[in-house]
């Protein structure tokens, strides 16, 4: 692969992956501190697949929140015709962790027994089972995004949005307005692609 030169790149990943980038010369020690500060959260998205959303027909909308779990956040993600019916349930902080490393089909009966406790014994029996644990994801290694622990905003807060060099961020975890959401990410994006574009209007040497 060639090499691409430019007089500004806009580095689109969360603190905690672009601090796992090799700069040249290396970043300052108050930038590399934040991304040291800045964990990914760990989130394990769970799909329960129906021939039909069941539940509507008992009048249930599928939202629910559990607080025994292990699935404590329930959505209705059928597609907009209702077929299929999908639950998604939602893994969260430590038992995202927790039954992170539990084997497959012992992880997948612990969601299976919340969605029947909640919905039903027909919840039991899901035509097929999806399931995405995004701290093992390579591209991203949690979800939703990254968290600032007690004392690091105060700490290396000020290192998080300012550009170095020609080196602008951007993405969910920059952004002023939803952070976190696909939103902030997108209003980010174009506030650093603006300041690229300014600087280059401008004149100043990129």
């Amino acid at each position: 692969m060639e090499g691409v030169r430019a007089g500004a790149a806009i580095v689109a990943m969360s603190p905690a992956l672009a601090g796992r980038i090799r700069y040249a010369p290396a970043l300052p020690g108050l930038r590399d501190q934040l991304t040291q500060h800045t964990p990914q959260g760990a989130v394990v998205k769970c799909h329960a697949v129906y021939d039909e959303p069941f539940w509507r027909r008992q009048g249930l909308t599928s939202q629910a929140g559990s607080d025994t779990g292990p699935a404590k956040l329930i959505f209705d993600n059928s597609p907009p015709d209702g077929s299929p019916g999908v639950l998604l349930a939602f893994l969260e902080g430590d038992l995202a962790r927790e039954l992170g490393t539990w084997p497959a089909q012992q992880r997948k009966a612990a969601v299976i027994g919340t969605l029947t406790r909640l919905f039903g014994s027909r919840a039991g029996t899901p035509a097929a089972y999806y399931e995405q644990s995004w701290a093992d994801e390579d591209w991203t290694r949690g979800c939703y995004g990254s968290y600032l622990p007690p004392g690091a905003w105060t700490a290396f807060g000020k290192a998080l949005r300012p550009p170095i060099g020609p080196l602008h961020w951007a993405g969910a975890e920059y952004a002023e307005r939803w952070s976190g959401y696909m939103d902030g990410a997108v209003r980010s994006g174009e506030a650093a692609a603006a300041a690229v574009c300014a600087g280059a209007a401008g004149g100043r040497q990129l």
